[in-house]
């Protein structure tokens, strides 16, 4: 069996089934990255992992984790921050820094980074479309200006919020942005966030795993409906107490 090359003039890509995939998730190659490319992959429950000689290799997973953006965890000890801290969150204020923060930011176990340029242009690309946004936190410095901490990013397909990456400069940043924005995302309208891994982290905030047939026909249900409101650029959530 041979892997799959789609090319970009055709993005037509093929499902994944985790019974007869012999390539540890590997389903497909392509030689760019581009936003129709995301845009064709995504519904089908595929994501680019990383580029290699200009290759990118493209991945599903079984299980597959998720959150319901409605029934998010929040532990008391982020409750009690949330409370108690000061602190902004915005959506799509600054998707380019957040992009760029998660590329640079060094990960546990990791030696490099696989938002490599080409990534990073293609999702800043869908930001511009109008699929892809990003979530800051911001916390005051010292003198009381507002500095970005952390935050995250993903890509929006109808009533699906596909979570790329995270990042966090200050302690409990990214924690912060998540727990804000998830009850905002779910008030847009969004019913489903795609953690692609089940994380600790995730785990913290309900995560759950559901076999890719379920995830699959989650996304065909969900991918083609409308939110009810649009992800704009504005202040989600404040305390400046």
């Amino acid at each position: 069996m041979t892997i799959p090359f789609i090319h970009a003039h055709a993005p037509i890509f093929p499902e994944y089934n985790p019974e007869t995939n012999q390539y540890d998730g590997l389903v497909c190659l392509t030689d760019t990255l581009t936003p129709e490319l995301v845009l064709a992959a995504y519904p089908k429950g595929l994501f680019p992992w990383f580029c290699e000689n200009g290759i990118f290799y493209w991945f599903s997973l079984h299980p597959r984790a998720i959150v319901q953006p409605e029934k998010i965890h929040i532990s008391r000890s982020l409750r009690k921050k949330l409370r108690h801290q000061k602190y902004k969150v915005t959506v799509n204020h600054n998707f380019p820094a957040v992009i760029a923060a998660c590329a640079d930011t060094p990960r546990a176990g990791q030696s490099g980074t696989w938002i490599a340029p080409e990534f990073q242009a293609a999702y800043t690309a869908l930001h511009r479309l109008g699929h892809a946004h990003s979530f800051e936190c911001w916390l005051p410095d010292n003198a009381g200006v507002w500095r970005l901490a952390g935050g995250f990013y993903g890509v929006q397909i109808g009533r699906v919020f596909y979570g790329e990456s995270m990042f966090a400069w200050r302690d409990n940043a990214s924690k912060i942005a998540f727990a804000c924005a998830m009850p905002y995302l779910a008030a847009c309208g969004i019913a489903l966030l795609d953690c692609q891994q089940d994380s600790e982290h995730m785990q913290r905030f309900g995560s759950k795993t559901i076999p890719f047939a379920d995830f699959r026909a989650r996304l065909g249900s969900l991918n083609p409906q409308n939110l009810q409101r649009k992800i704009g650029c504005e202040i989600v959530q404040q305390n400046l107490s």
